[in-house]
This record gives structure tokens, C-alpha cells and sequence, in this order.
């Protein structure tokens, strides 16, 4: 059964999320502030995390750090901040997704069953191949190569290293930041117009209809999400 561990210090919001996820039968444990939470996380061992930005004694992003410093469980981050900054701040510290108060029930649920299932590892061969497949085309990440219609598809260094970070995060929502830093290095963080030129390359070559892509998803002012 999955356990999440929720962390809000608003009584009806946490009181909403028991009752739905408990009612869906997952297991719930909830924290009111910071501590609270990063106690619970070393001692429950939840499967995703949905997680306040707002919290009473410490803020949401330093939580974030401190979960990240020994766990890479999904963290799912519900906040009224609604800047792009503030998003592309929780983004960049670790979390994997975010949601803006006031929220629909369904599309959190939705998330959060997303996070669950892609904490789970990918399938891969006895050799330690791992190959993501999906409706259009298949990437082999050992071998480095991508086949779409019983074809190899020729892909420059630099879209393989973009294609690489976005599908070994499958689901995830990745900052420009830090796509931008992992693929061109460190020193760029900026320089969002790379991303825009490689994800169009991307998109013409792997998507069926690249003007209305299913797998290389934009969210405007903060990053891209691979889907399979």
C-alpha cells in the first residue's frame, strides 16, 4: 500500500487530503510544520510526499534540501506561491512537481499517482540496458541510440544530452536551470533561447505532430516534462 506523508500546517486542507487519499486506500501520515515532517520521513518511510511551501517554523524549500540530502522520494509540492520564480525555486532545490492552492482534488490526485509511478524503476535487461518505449519511438540510454519506425533516428550530442536528462527524469517536471546547467554546463542558467532551438529539433524529429507534442511538454516559465 502506498504511504504518503502530507504537510500542511491548514487543519482542512490536511483534514481533505486524509479523507480523499485514505478513501482511495492510501496510507496517510501528516506533519504541521517542517520538523515534523523531516522526522516522519526518516522514520515512516513514505512513498511521495505532498508538501506546503508555507510551513510555520522552517520554509518549504529548505525541507525540500533536507529530504533531498538522503532520499529522492516524490516530492509533490502544493503552495499558494504562484510566481515562476517561486515555482522554479522548489524545482531547482529537488521537488518533482507543483500545485498551486486552490486546488482541484482530481488533478492533485492525478499528480500524485504520476510521482508514484515514476519513483518506480524503469524496466531494463539482464545486461543493465534500460530502454524507455514509447507510442512513437524507443530510447536505448545504454546504448545511446533512439529508433522511431524500425529506424534510427540521428540525434547531435548536444539533443542526445537533452533527450537524456529529460527522459532519466520521466514525468518530471525539469527547471531550464537546470536542464540548461546539465547539458551546457554550469556557467549557463540563462540562456533559455538554447532550450527553445533544441526542444523544437527534438520535437521535429521524435514527435508525431511536433506543433501539438505528447511527449516533450512545456510548462511556460519554468522547464519541460518528458511524457511517454
Amino acid at each position: 500500500m502506498t504511504r504518503v506523508l502530507v504537510v500542511d500546517d491548514e487543519p482542512q486542507i490536511v483534514r481533505a487530503l486524509v479523507i480523499n487519499l485514505k478513501a482511495r486506500k492510501y496510507e496517510v501520515d501528516a506533519a504541521p510544520d517542517g520538523a515534523t515532517a523531516l522526522e516522519l520521513a526518516a522514520t515512516r518511510s513514505p512513498d511521495v510526499i505532498v508538501l506546503d511551501l508555507g510551513l510555520p517554523d522552517m520554509d518549504g524549500v529548505e525541507v525540500i534540501k533536507g529530504l533531498r540530502g538522503w532520499t529522492r522520494v516524490p516530492i509533490l509540492v502544493l503552495s499558494a506561491r504562484q510566481t515562476s520564480d517561486e515555482k522554479v525555486e522548489a524545482l531547482d532545490a529537488g521537488a518533482d512537481d507543483y500545485v498551486t492552492k486552490p486546488f482541484g482534488m482530481d488533478e492533485l490526485l492525478a499528480r500524485l499517482r504520476a510521482a508514484v509511478r515514476r519513483a518506480e524503476p524503469v524496466g531494463g535487461g539482464e545486461d543493465g540496458t534500460v530502454v524507455v518505449e514509447t507510442a512513437g519511438f524507443t530510447v536505448d540510454l545504454a546504448a545511446k541510440k533512439v529508433r522511431r519506425d524500425g529506424r534510427d533516428v540521428r540525434l547531435t550530442p548536444t539533443e542526445w544530452h537533452l533527450l537524456e536528462v529529460l527522459v532519466r527524469n520521466s514525468g518530471r517536471l525539469v527547471s531550464q536551470k537546470q536542464l540548461l546547467q546539465e547539458v551546457w554546463g554550469p556557467s549557463y542558467g540563462t540562456e533559455t533561447n538554447y532550450l527553445r532551438v533544441y526542444m523544437a529539433q527534438l520535437r521535429r524529429k521524435l514527435e508525431a505532430n511536433p506543433s501539438h507534442p505528447e511527449h516533450f511538454i512545456t510548462e511556460p516559465g519554468m522547464g519541460y516534462r518528458f511524457e511517454r
